[in-house]
């Protein structure tokens, strides 16, 4: 069984026990969170309303940062170039049940 859940402007596709990284959530260590399920897969796929009625619970794993990304901009001929980092925030969720 698998379920689509949205969250964080972005469409992730988990089963029971996998983990996930997130955009940051605003909750702790060892919280419980849901998600809204767009599409949820067991015997047959149910989409759009009768899917909304299904759930998604999650445990928070841990908060964190992905990898530097280095944004270096540069404009030829004019001595222009600038040299910027940026490390985005997570969540790490493991996926707990499945209701559908």
């Amino acid at each position: 069984m698998y379920a689509v859940i949205a969250t964080g402007g972005k469409q992730y596709k988990v089963s029971e026990g996998d983990l996930v990284k997130v955009e940051k959530l605003d909750a702790a260590e060892g919280d419980t969170v849901t998600f809204d399920v767009l599409a949820v897969k067991g015997d047959k796929l149910v989409a759009g309303p009768d899917a909304a009625k299904a759930k998604v619970s999650a445990t928070v794993v841990a908060q964190g940062r992905d990898k530097k990304v280095i944004v270096y901009r540069y404009k030829r001929k004019s001595g222009y170039h600038k040299k910027n980092g940026h490390r985005q925030p997570y969540t790490q969720v493991k996926i707990d049940k499945i209701e559908a």
